[in-house]
């Protein structure tokens, strides 16, 4: 896949992660228009969660570098559109669907499952059908302490 090889290279010469060279009509699965997810990320998303993704610690937690490692968790999928932010977002769910896909290859592309199946606009209808409220945080955590452990740098 492009967007992956792109990816990994991105990760490979140390260049940011933060201004992919996707190309091509699949530059990002899931995503028919870019600049449309872009800007839906920006009307949508980038109040809270900040225009690079890194949130706030005290009240938005960050998605760079982050977000996509959820993908490798048992309900992790499911849980990045039942967010409240997410679920109840004014977008219509192939606008979201889009927003998601993109926001996951723009913000965290080295954590994006090699196997990736975009998120379609019929599993967003679906899964926003049961939006997390209160208990989201404590799903979030217990995901989280799942999550793969880091490789430890060498000194």
């Amino acid at each position: 896949m492009k967007w992956l090889a792109a990816s990994a290279l991105i990760v490979a010469t140390g260049a940011a992660v933060t201004t992919p060279a996707w190309s091509g009509p699949e530059a990002i699965p899931g995503v028919a228009n870019p600049a449309r997810a872009k800007q839906n990320w920006m009307l949508s998303c980038q109040g809270c969660h900040r225009a690079d993704a890194t949130g706030t610690p005290q009240t938005t937690p960050t998605m760079a570098g982050f977000v996509a490692k959820f993908l490798h968790v048992p309900g992790g999928r499911e849980y990045l559109v039942q967010v409240p932010g997410v679920a109840t977002a004014a977008l219509s769910d192939a606008d979201l669907a889009e927003v998601v896909n993109w926001s996951l290859v723009r913000f965290d592309a080295a954590n994006v499952p090699a196997d990736f199946k975009p998120y379609t606009a019929a599993e967003v209808a679906r899964l926003r059908l049961k939006p997390l409220r209160t208990e989201a945080m404590t799903i979030r955590a217990g995901m989280v302490a799942r999550f793969a452990p880091e490789p430890k740098q060498q000194k």
